[in-house]
């Protein structure tokens, strides 16, 4: 410092004394510069003032010179004493040179720094509220200062601004938030624990309204939550502690839509307080709101729903999760569905705020990059509070449905998981068919994978959204898309109800198509594709045919009329290509209707067939069923036609008799022995009017070979009693009783040759496959 430069009004000695390096005498110093000012106070001499306040501020505290800089700091706290309440009229040039110093490498002239500005703000108060944001600015740098004395004084420092801060009703909180917002970020757990004890002072201020700011911290609020402090975590935990209580108190005033992607993300994350917190928040949004989260319920659902698969080290999240989950699809409701069927253009013109997905990029403006492309509304605007009307939130499912989709798709996920999407599936379903059905095509694939699930309980949901498809009136639609199977019309697709005039259809032969297949009132064009795609892929996973097969079509017979599902499947089979497949099939169709409780209704329907449904139905499953001969006779039995077994079973001997064939044969012997046929065993008793059925199974008695279902089947017959035993005299005097016949509405005889006709397809295919193995063998000889 230039010894020769003039620095009045401050004197030569004040001058010596400021740039000493002892304490002491710089104190003194300032005790002069105290006395000095308020001479000039007194004189009303601000122009004086000023000069001082300038020269302490460039000369010393902006020196080059270490002493000089504490000379000047503790001068300026000096001046601000000397001022007393005028203090506030010069606090800009009192504050910013002491800022400046926070920098200063040197951790004393720091350590002085906020010492100057502590009594610099401790006379000011009020006063220095409008330079808060500078202030917060320098102690927030200070929080984190590696020396003790430091920051030991910023502490000190902090309490006094908390308790101006709190006493006064003139803080600026609109400018604060943008400071707020950036320091929020820091990663220093000391600038964290200063960040969150300002948060809870300012909250505690009830004429500091922050709820109406939080969505510009609450992701550097959840970001905290993860510290590795544990302190620094209780401490963010009893933030948003009380901001949840607030935000139960004052639920109209919050703005919960510009929550929604934040909250999220932070319930996507791995850190488990974090993931429970966040969950629990939307707990509460989701509740508060109502249908004001349902724009974001794609983003909901992606964070919720692999959750409900957690075991029980998360059973607490699983738990919230949950009420999530159930809270968020009370929300859809029938008003959501569309009134009227949208025509196609109208479909891909309707803005669907699901459609896109802002991925997050280190703040909370966008949405969870998660695993599944999910999607939420980009329009956070609309939706600003909970009091929004019901009429403004539209329910767009693309987004939903793309969730449900990607996350059932997915196999990797839990049970529980994939349990709550087919739920989810289903009640949209209900709720909202017309919308819903605009992605049945996407859907449909895999929701038959499904049914390879190893999980029962996801096999039955499933289930039931493939019924809920297949008859709702909402699928009843002129073109339900194309269909597989082969030698299908899509043009017939719709199926139709049996009438009386159709009766001619059993004396014909021309029964292929869709004319015999059945319907309720209740099955729309969906159901058919539905039947065609299930035997595809019984027939393309034989391994899911044999485990799961039964399993799937007794529940398709709770959930749809048992008698649609064995009608369709059997005009299915009647054209399909695959002649072992469809032997299977047709083998598995007649031990599921012989032994299942879920068929017991429809077996007694085909018992007598009394009327034209049950003879339609006959009619419809003999064609199918003549591809495996054994199971046509069980048919047969089953129907009383006992004339027309027995003229199947003379027709065996033309037939190639394999070990499979007699191991069918054998079966049908058990089946004959169960309760099912309790009656036919009974009419047994009749030997006059039921000759047909003992000569039926005399028949499959000498197809057995000397077997235990040969002795079985023998020791029933030898039961048979001698007719003339029977009588009685009632029964001498009563007219003989010519024996049941089969239904004169049925023509047997083309049935017969339609039997024999399946039976020679089946019997050349396996003489070209015979002969391509004969063929094989001789190129192998040669």
């Amino acid at each position: 410092m230039n010894p020769e430069k003039d620095f009045a009004p401050l004197t030569p000695n004040i001058v010596r004394a400021l740039n000493d390096k002892l304490y002491e005498k710089r104190k003194v110093a300032a005790l002069e510069i105290e006395k000095l000012v308020r001479e000039f106070v007194a004189q009303n001499n601000t122009v004086q003032i000023k000069h001082v306040i300038q020269t302490l501020s460039q000369e010393f505290a902006l020196s080059q010179h270490p002493h000089s800089r504490k000379g000047g700091l503790i001068g300026l706290a000096a001046c601000s004493i000397a001022l007393g309440k005028d203090s506030g009229l010069y606090l800009k040039e009192l504050i910013e040179p002491v800022l400046t110093c926070f920098n200063d490498a040197d951790s004393r002239l720091r350590y002085y720094a906020c010492e100057a500005l502590y009594n610099i703000v401790k006379v000011a108060r009020g006063a220095v509220l409008p330079h808060f944001n500078v202030l917060f600015d320098g102690l927030s740098k200070l929080a984190a200062d590696p020396d003790p004395n430091v920051k030991s004084g910023s502490e000190l420092l902090d309490r006094l601004l908390k308790d101006i801060v709190t006493e006064s009703n003139k803080f600026d909180l609109v400018s604060f938030i943008p400071l707020l917002r950036e320091r929020i970020y820091s990663n220093n757990q000391y600038a964290r624990q200063f960040i969150i004890s300002w948060i809870l002072v300012l909250e505690s201020v009830p004429d500091i309204n922050l709820l109406d700011y939080l969505p510009e911290i609450l992701d550097g609020l959840f970001q905290i939550l993860g510290d590795n402090g544990k302190e620094i975590r209780k401490m963010c935990e009893v933030v948003l502690g009380e901001f949840l209580k607030e935000i139960k108190k004052n639920p109209s005033s919050v703005k919960f839509a510009e929550m929604a992607n934040i909250l999220v993300i932070h319930c996507q994350t791995t850190d488990d307080l974090i993931q429970l917190t966040a969950m629990c928040w939307m707990r509460e949004f989701i509740q508060l709101a109502g249908r004001v989260m349902l724009p974001y319920s794609s983003g909901i659902l992606t964070a919720v729903l692999p959750c409900l698969a957690y075991d029980d080290r998360k059973k607490s999240i699983k738990e919230v999760a949950n009420v999530c989950n159930q809270s968020l699809m009370k929300l859809v409701t029938p008003e959501d569905d569309e009134p009227d069927e949208p025509r196609a253009g109208q479909r891909q013109a309707d803005p669907a705020p699901d459609d896109a997905l802002p991925k997050q990029e280190g703040t909370a403006s966008g949405g969870p990059d998660g695993s599944c492309d999910s999607s939420f509304s980009s329009g956070i605007s609309v939706f600003t509070a909970a009091s929004t009307e019901r009429a403004s939130v539209t329910l767009h499912l693309d987004g939903i449905v793309q969730v449900l989709n990607c996350h059932l798709s997915d196999t990797a996920i839990g049970m529980m998981t994939r349990i709550a999407v087919l739920k989810w599936l289903y009640h949209l379903y209900i709720k909202t068919p017309r919308k819903m059905f605009r992605h049945t095509d996407s859907l449909f694939p895999i929701l038959l994978q499904t049914l390879s699930d190893e999980s029962d309980e996801v096999i039955l949901k499933d289930l039931e959204v493939l019924a809920e498809i297949a008859s709702s009136p909402a699928g009843q639609t002129d073109d339900p898309g194309p269909l597989d199977g082969a030698d299908f019309r899509a043009s017939h697709s719709e199926l139709q109800v049996p009438t009386p005039g159709r009766a001619g259809l059993l004396n014909t032969s021309g029964t292929k198509g869709l004319e015999c297949s059945p319907s309720t009132p209740t099955m729309n064009s969906y159901f058919y594709k539905f039947m065609i795609n299930l035997l595809k892929r019984f027939s393309s996973e034989r391994k899911l045919l044999e485990v799961r097969g039964p399993f799937i079509i007794r529940q398709l017979c709770l959930l749809l009329n048992a008698e649609n599902i064995f009608h369709s499947m059997a005009d299915i089979l009647l054209r399909e290509e695959d002649l072992k497949f469809a032997s299977t099939m047709v083998h598995a169709l007649n031990t599921i209707l012989l032994t299942s409780t879920e068929l017991f209704q429809l077996r007694n329907q085909l018992k007598d067939l009394k009327t034209l449904e049950s003879q339609n139905l006959f009619c419809c499953l003999y064609r199918s069923w003549c591809h495996n001969p054994v199971t046509t006779v069980s048919l047969c039995f089953l129907t009383q036609n006992y004339r027309h077994a027995y003229d199947l079973i003379q027709k065996f001997g033309d037939l190639e008799v394999t070990v499979d064939f007699l191991a069918e044969v054998d079966k049908l012997v058990q089946l004959i022995e169960c309760p099912i046929f309790t009656y036919l065993r009974l009419q047994l008793l009749d030997v006059k009017n039921n000759p047909y059925l003992i000569k039926a199974l005399y028949g499959l008695l000498m197809l057995l070979p000397q077997s235990s279902a040969f002795q079985l089947l023998s020791h029933r017959l030898q039961c048979v009693p001698n007719p003339e035993l029977l009588q009685t005299e009632d029964s001498l005097k009563a007219a003989p009783k010519s024996q049941k016949a089969d239904s004169p509405s049925i023509d047997y005889a083309e049935l017969l040759q339609h039997f024999e006709k399946v039976q020679n397809k089946h019997l050349e295919v396996r003489h070209q496959r015979s002969g391509r193995a004969d063929h094989l063998d001789r190129r192998v000889v040669l």
